[in-house]
């Protein structure tokens, strides 16, 4: 199927029979199936970063990091319902108002009406009387992927998303997981600065083509 005659037909019987918008990701330094996608009629919509962060609190410097004192970290799998849906409902809201949810990390898919959430995937941020930030993470054996950090407007740069962080990886130091991913938009300079800031790797960029958005 990488041949590229095969690959020409194989992606107009499928464009062809699926509804749009249509997307896939490619790693940035295959520049031959990106020029592939191209001549089916994809265009890059954005660029993607991964990061490897670890998760041990003394490399990242986290083991000093504190929440407001008006703001408590509750762990993972700690967090209620319906608070949880309330509060990832809200950073969904603010996200479209702004720039679009389907602008979030393909590790972040969106969520129909309804749809329960998993707490034991999320630590979450709680002032007195609402939930005001979440971190979402996957942690498969000894690996985990994080697909969201969020703070509620009005609050932000106050530490909370460190304070979250913090928690969240601790745990997963604790449960012997070494290392985290994490997968960044470019163009949110504020996420970049968050995971190069606890001494985070970039190890792959990605591209995502998009036909019919």
């Amino acid at each position: 199927t990488w041949h590229g005659a095969v690959f020409d037909r194989l992606a107009a019987a499928m464009l062809a029979d699926l509804p749009g918008p249509l997307y896939t990701m490619v790693d940035e330094a295959d520049h031959d199936l990106t020029a592939r996608w191209e001549r089916a009629g994809l265009t890059v919509r954005r660029r993607e970063r991964e990061y490897l962060v670890a998760t041990d609190p003394l490399v990242t410097g986290l083991d000093n990091a504190q929440a407001p004192t008006d703001v408590t970290i509750l762990g993972l799998g700690a967090a209620r319902e319906p608070a949880l849906r309330a509060v990832y409902d809200a950073v969904r809201a603010e996200v479209d108002a702004r720039v679009g949810w389907d602008t979030m990390p393909v590790e972040m898919p969106p969520r129909p009406a309804g749809a329960p959430l998993d707490p034991s995937r999320y630590a979450v941020a709680e002032t007195a009387d609402r939930y005001v930030g979440l971190v979402r993470v996957v942690a498969r054996r000894r690996h985990a992927r994080i697909g969201l950090v969020a703070v509620r407007e009005g609050l932000r740069r106050r530490g909370i998303a460190s304070a979250m962080l913090a928690e969240a990886l601790g745990a997963l130091h604790r449960g012997g997981v070494e290392t985290a991913s994490a997968e960044v938009d470019e163009r949110n300079s504020a996420a970049t600065a968050l995971f190069e800031g606890l001494g985070a790797r970039r190890v792959n960029r990605a591209v995502e083509l998009v036909r019919g958005a």
